[in-house]
Parts: structure tokens; C-alpha cells; sequence
């Protein structure tokens, strides 16, 4: 993919340009932005500007390799685990000591840059200390505060952000060939990341979001079995809890958008409206604000590693109240 078939980030895409158009192209980046929204199609796209004999075609042999990950001055660098070990920085190093085999430059991907490891970090910093001209790093980080200062202090910064929920709609309706009712929830639930829309959460934020609500909102605090049970099911989804997460917040914003009444075409949840004022009426703004601060709650534990079982069931007790 080149820079023009990537969705949004036109400031980006204009300054990347320049850079390259001017033949002033630093030698580390850091693009920094949440997860899925197009910071590795960026970074791709601007390896191919740099090997591509023609600055980015997407057609030629070169622009082939780099989509297939099999072009020799090309070296991808991302976490063995849950963090980057010193002796894959070290193999870079290595082979960053000889010159590129067909491109002007060697390229460095770091994905997830902010899992380096204090050691493997440090090594790195040798390298973009005393960089070479036909080296380019570019570090991919949702994170930068978990880096290295000074390790963010000899990159280039250049900052992503969320895809507008109208733009992304509109992809997702053309791509998908769903209608806009389907395009609005999934680019509302998917908070700006193309990763989430068209991903294994596709199928959560259309069908099974519905049942969800369905099985929450009919809980009650004299029933605890159902919801000692919806708890278990919850916390065994260890990969997608927070995704219902997710669905939970944006249900509890669209009940308070309608208790201060707001437009249909505000909410997110505009296929189960009906449910949605239904639900509103049991409420009051003040006990909305107390269920959406219980599900931040919830979200902080589980960043924490608290038992998932105890902090589903702290959760689901303190919507049902």
C-alpha cells in the first residue's frame, strides 16, 4: 500500500512526502498513535518510497519484496513474547553493520517499540547515537512514555491519530458492502481503528454486542446466579473483555446522551434505540455517571492484572443496581 490508498492522515502523508521530495529524511522515526489506526501502513508505505527506484510505486519488484516482507535491506524487529530481548537488537546491530544489499538505505521496523527491554533499549541507543547514512529506523509505539527518554529524544516524532468515525464509516460501508446502520456501530465500537473493524471484533460489535446487552441489562441484584454466571463467561474471553468493555461503555454514554436528549444520530447504539430510552427511563444521570466510572474501573484492574472473575462480578454488581 502506498501513501495514497491509506485512509486519513493527510498531515502525515504530507510531511513524509516533503521530506523524501527534499532528500532531507532523518534517520530514526517514532510514529506514535493508538493501536490499528494505520501507523504500520504508514511506515510501510514509507520503506517503499525509500527502496522503490521510482520513490513508492506499489508496482515493482522492490515495492513487491517489501509487501511480502522478502526484500534484504528490509529487517522487521517486534517482541518475542511480551518484550524485545537485547539479543534481537544485537542481530540488527550485526546486520546493519554491512551495506545494503539493493536499496539506498536498511530499514529497521520496530513494532511495538515501548517493549524493549532496559538492556535491549540501551543498545539501541549506541546505534541511533552514531547512525549510519544508509540506515533508517523507524519505531512503531502506542506507548512513547514507556521508552527510553533518551531513546525518544533521537527519534523524529511524528504523532497519529483516530480516523474520524465519519470517514472511517464510509470505508467500512464501501469495503464491506453493510449498510449505514452497520458501518456507524461498527466505526463508532471500533474507536478509530481499522484493525478492530475489520478484525475478529467485527462479528462482537454487529451480533453478538446485541445478545450482551441483552444478557446485562436484564440483570437484578435479588438474581445473582445470572450474573455469577455472566461474570464466568466474561472473564474466561480473557482476548476480547475489553471489547465488551468497550460495548458497555458506549451503551451507558448513548443512556446518557438520551436522558439529556440528545438526537438519534448522536448515539452509538442507533439499532436498539428503542432499548436504549427503554433502559434510559429506568436511570438517572447521576446513576449513569456512577456505572460509567465502575466500567473505567473495571478497565484499570484488569490493566493491573486483578482476578478477572472478581472484577467481572464487582462490575455486573454495580450495573444491576
Amino acid at each position: 500500500m502506498i501513501f495514497s490508498q491509506i485512509l486519513g492522515h493527510e498531515r502525515q502523508k504530507d510531511i513524509l512526502r516533503r521530506v523524501l521530495a527534499s532528500d532531507r529524511l532523518a534517520h530514526a522515526y517514532l510514529f506514535i498513535g493508538p493501536e490499528g489506526i494505520g501507523k504500520r501502513l504508514m511506515a510501510l508505505a514509507l520503506v517503499r518510497a525509500v527502496v522503490c527506484p521510482h520513490k513508492g510505486c506499489g508496482d515493482c519488484i522492490a515495492c513487491r519484496k517489501v509487501d511480502h516482507f522478502n526484500h534484504p535491506d528490509l529487517h522487521v524487529l517486534e517482541p518475542d513474547g511480551n518484550a524485545i530481548k537485547i539479543e534481537q537488537v544485537r542481530a540488527i546491530q550485526r546486520e546493519f553493520s554491512y551495506r545494503p544489499l539493493e536499496a539506498p538505505k536498511k530499514v529497521c521496523l520496530i513494532e511495538q517499540a515501548e517493549k524493549l527491554v532496559p538492556a535491549a533499549g540501551n543498545a539501541l541507543l549506541k546505534t541511533l547515537e552514531e547512525p549510519s547514512g544508509e540506515a533508517l529506523f523507524i519505531l512503531l509505539s502506542a506507548h512513547p512514555e514507556q521508552l527510553l527518554q533518551t531513546i525518544r529524544s533521537r527519534c523524529q516524532p511524528l504523532h497519529f491519530h483516530r480516523i474520524p468515525n465519519e470517514l472511517l464509516k464510509r470505508d467500512l460501508v464501501q469495503r464491506l458492502e453493510i449498510d449505514d446502520a452497520a458501518g456507524h456501530l461498527l466505526a463508532a465500537l471500533s474507536d478509530g481503528s481499522f484493525r478492530k473493524a475489520l478484525g475478529r471484533d467485527r462479528e462482537l460489535f454487529i451480533s453478538g454486542r446485541r445478545d450482551f446487552l441483552k444478557a446485562v441489562t436484564a440483570l437484578s441484584p435479588g438474581s445473582v446466579l445470572p450474573l455469577f454466571d455472566l461474570s464466568q463467561e466474561l472473564a474466561d474471553q480473557k482476548e476480547q473483555l475489553p471489547e465488551y468493555l468497550e460495548i458497555l461503555e458506549a451503551f451507558y454514554r448513548d443512556l446518557l446522551l438520551s436522558l439529556h436528549g440528545r438526537p438519534a444520530d448522536d448515539l452509538v447504539n442507533i439499532d436498539l434505540l428503542e432499548k436504549v430510552r427503554r433502559c434510559a427511563a429506568r436511570e438517572t444521570p447521576g446513576s449513569v455517571l456512577s456505572k460509567l466510572e465502575a466500567i473505567q474501573a473495571a478497565r484499570r484492574h484488569l490493566n493491573r492484572n486483578v482476578n478477572r472473575q472478581l472484577a467481572m462480578d464487582h462490575l455486573l454488581l454495580q450495573l444491576c443496581a
